[in-house]
């Protein structure tokens, strides 16, 4: 199967913190645990209890909101937050870089650790927690989208969304 695509996207928070979800599974489970104890504290508030209630549900705020807030935080860290990138992706790797030169990168698709297909994005993670995100947007149609998840499943073997 050969493979020449031509990407360009700009990246944005909702992209890296899609790479954080699918890459670090227990940050999956934050919302669901921020809400058990969000209800276990309204109960405690229905019971009477009103400081470890109240406690519990700005706990429970905090816990919600904190995944948000550090990935936009280290995405404002990244050295090519906010600017757009290109990439050439062929058979065997994906060549990314900024336009403005900036930036280079090259990822042996073999090499990869493993990938993820979310909502919005393709992950591509490199191990060690570090990853790539290539969001759906930076794809000029569905069949380029098609042709890129062939590629990675022919590569690396199928995976299922997340």
């Amino acid at each position: 199967m050969v493979v020449r695509l031509r990407l360009r996207w700009e990246p944005v928070p909702a992209d890296w913190s899609d790479g954080v979800r699918a890459v670090v599974p227990f940050v999956r489970w934050v919302p669901w645990f921020a809400a058990a104890l969000g209800v276990f504290s309204v109960v405690l508030l229905v019971l009477g209890q009103v400081p470890p209630g109240v406690f519990g549900v700005v706990c429970a705020a905090v816990i919600a909101v904190l995944p948000g807030v550090a990935a936009a935080v280290a995405f404002r860290r990244d050295p090519i937050a906010g600017r757009v990138i290109t990439a050439d992706v062929d058979d065997r790797s994906l060549r990314m870089m900024t336009l403005d030169g900036s930036a280079y990168s090259e990822v042996d698709l073999a090499e990869l650790a493993d990938w993820a297909e979310t909502e919005r994005s393709f992950v591509l993670s490199t191990g060690g927690g570090a990853f790539h995100a290539v969001p759906g947007r930076a794809f000029g149609s569905t069949e380029d989208i098609d042709a890129f998840r062939a590629l990675l499943a022919a590569t690396l073997g199928p995976r299922e969304r997340s």
